[in-house]
């Protein structure tokens, strides 16, 4: 998988198109297949040797729908914050075991806690930033 600003040129002539332009002409079907297959509701015109993308005006119910994908993005990063947490505090009862006192353990995990704490409220305050910016478009 290569990004699309690796294979390609990408303009946009005006704020409703986007002009994708490979280098090599014969991938042309795998760009226009993966801009079908990333779901962002665009839909590539193969003109043989570019790709014109019409962006659709955002109606209220896309806004809506673009919100829902923000907020399972933002719920993924909550978890990946989880799953990092756990594996400190699984490091953190190892160094227990190893002979490290229990107190140090102990404010170990609770700044663990912290700091997971700070980046779930952050990722809150992004998404929360998002929302308000996806439905004012």
């Amino acid at each position: 998988m290569t990004p699309i600003s690796q294979t390609a040129n990408v303009s946009t002539p005006d704020p409703r198109q986007i002009i994708v332009q490979p280098w090599d002409k014969s991938i042309i079907g795998l760009l226009e297949k993966a801009i079908i297959d990333a779901n962002l509701g665009l839909n590539p015109q193969n003109e043989g040797e570019v790709l014109r993308i019409k962006v659709p005006v955002v109606t209220e119910e896309r806004r809506r729908e673009l919100v829902k994908q923000a907020k399972v993005e933002a719920e993924n990063s909550k978890i990946a914050i989880r799953n990092v947490r756990r594996s400190a505090n699984d490091e953190a009862k190892k160094l227990e075991k190893e002979g490290i006192p229990e107190d140090d353990v102990k404010r170990l995990q609770d700044d663990i806690q912290k700091l997971t704490d700070n980046f779930i409220e952050k990722v809150d305050k992004q998404f929360e930033a998002k929302d308000k910016d996806i439905m004012t478009i």
